[in-house]
């Protein structure tokens, strides 16, 4: 079953590898909330585009966090990968010390609950922006050689969180500080006579 836009977001424990590099039997998705959570899924650990995005994310946490929301990385490879991984230097084909929860999917059910499990084997690159309570309100997968764009992750977190406190809807392209639209008609047109 994949995961919908306006679902809920499958909850899942797992094993995770934090930040301070101990292993956590329990995590669970449903513990975050009451913040966002950016979960991004990677084919697997030790591989060429995937530091890229990893080390990507990491480099925007703060970005994230200030926007109460957390980033979780999950990939079929065991926790023991994950730690080898992040305590492998990036200069010598590791990601380094990265500050987020890498869950350890081996049983391959998280990635299959999200729909993004390629051939049974590993998963595609999928991203799921889900809201404080526990909702999916943005999803996108890109096929194994095509990286994410980060920063547009962290403007669509940014448009859901301008729609929620001020009710008005985000045209195309939009980014923080700009105006949005009014959900009507009118307000469509009033936009499209500005701009």
């Amino acid at each position: 079953m994949a995961v919908q836009v306006t679902q809920a977001a499958p909850d899942f424990t797992a094993t995770a590898v934090m930040p301070d590099n101990t292993f956590r039997d329990d995590f669970t998705l449903s513990g975050l909330r009451g913040k966002y959570v950016a979960l991004f899924f990677y084919p697997l650990d030790f591989t060429f585009v995937c530091p890229s995005e990893i080390i990507a994310f990491d480099r925007k946490l703060k970005e994230f966090r200030d926007r109460n929301c957390e980033v979780v990385g999950v990939s079929v490879d065991s926790h023991f990968s994950h730690w080898a991984w992040k305590n492998t230097p990036p200069e010598k084909g590791g990601i380094g010390n990265v500050q987020f929860p890498m869950i350890a999917d081996i049983t391959k059910t998280i990635s299959r609950d999200y729909g993004v499990l390629l051939n049974d084997a590993i998963a595609l690159r999928g991203l799921f922006l889900i809201d404080k309570d526990g909702v999916v309100r943005h999803a996108l997968v890109n096929d194994l050689p095509l990286g994410r764009n980060v920063d547009e992750a962290i403007r669509i977190l940014d448009a859901l969180q301008f729609f929620e406190k001020n009710g008005e809807v985000c045209p195309a392209n939009w980014r923080k500080g700009e105006e949005g639209m009014k959900p009507s008609a009118e307000g469509v047109a009033a936009y499209l006579a500005k701009h």
